[in-house]
């Protein structure tokens, strides 16, 4: 969301509406996976303090990002997050929680078409990327 919030530039409307729709995807994970942790007698998450103890993604807390860093970080983003989750259906596999990996296969699917949106809104033209 912090993208979202601070996008700019000529392509605003676009870009602000594409990472409001990514960051209500990537949200709307969150419970599900709260609840197939709970279905495995696991604990959740209590507080945003843990939360930012366990984070894998860096913050950006830059005063300003040009829109095409920032569609190349979220991008890279995209990457990390689909690989972490790989990892995860790979101990899925191993344990045979085929539930979890059920729903990690959606999830990668739809982190890849996010890296993709991400990559082709960040295109300037013919072989090039903005910003590269």
């Amino acid at each position: 969301k912090n993208f979202h919030w601070h996008m700019s530039g000529p392509h605003f409307r676009d870009y602000h509406l594409l990472l409001d729709e990514q960051g209500d995807q990537i949200f709307a994970m969150t419970d599900p996976v709260a609840e197939r942790v709970r279905k495995l007698g696991g604990r959740t998450l209590h507080s945003i303090g843990q939360v930012a103890r366990l984070q894998r993604i860096l913050d950006n807390d830059a005063d300003y990002v040009t829109p095409a860093d920032m569609l190349a970080e979220l991008r890279e983003d995209n990457r990390q997050l689909a690989n972490a989750m790989r990892a995860t259906h790979s101990v899925c596999d191993e344990y045979g929680d085929v539930a979890t990996a059920s729903l990690l296969e959606v999830w990668i699917d739809e982190t890849e078409r996010r890296g993709w949106f991400l990559f082709e809104a960040g295109r300037t033209g013919e072989g090039g990327t903005a910003g590269h």
